[in-house]
């Protein structure tokens, strides 16, 4: 019997180290994903989005007119603004920047947070 209840103590102690070393695992993850929407055109704004409020949050937001292939390297920032709450989402807005052709949002990598970007749009 007192040889059973030493290996039941070593199955639970084992178990619960296990536990406490996936839960660690799960919780330092990494860097949180980043969605970037965007409105327009005429007045352009959008929307960040992530499972961490600190990735929403006063996340700077750049508008981008996108020269030949998305993301060459040779997109024009054009305005940019700081996201902030606006009822239970973060908002960015940058009024009316003026521009002709395609372009797109984008909120680069900041600490525990990835870099986000919008799909492209038009105002043509």
């Amino acid at each position: 019997m007192r040889g059973i209840r030493k290996r039941h103590a070593a199955v639970v102690a084992l178990a619960v180290c296990g536990a406490f070393a996936i839960g660690g695992s799960a919780s330092a993850g990494g860097p949180a994903p980043t969605k970037v929407t965007i409105n327009g055109p005429g007045d352009v704004f959008g929307y960040v989005k992530s499972a961490k409020r600190k990735c929403m949050n006063d996340r700077k937001v750049t508008v981008l007119k996108q020269k030949g292939a998305r993301g060459g390297g040779n997109d024009v920032p054009v305005a940019s603004d700081r996201a902030s709450r606006n009822g239970d989402r973060y908002q960015w807005s940058v009024g009316n920047p003026g521009i002709q052709g395609k372009f797109y949002a984008r909120a680069g990598k900041i600490s525990g947070c990835k870099a986000g970007a919008s799909k492209t749009i038009s105002s043509n």
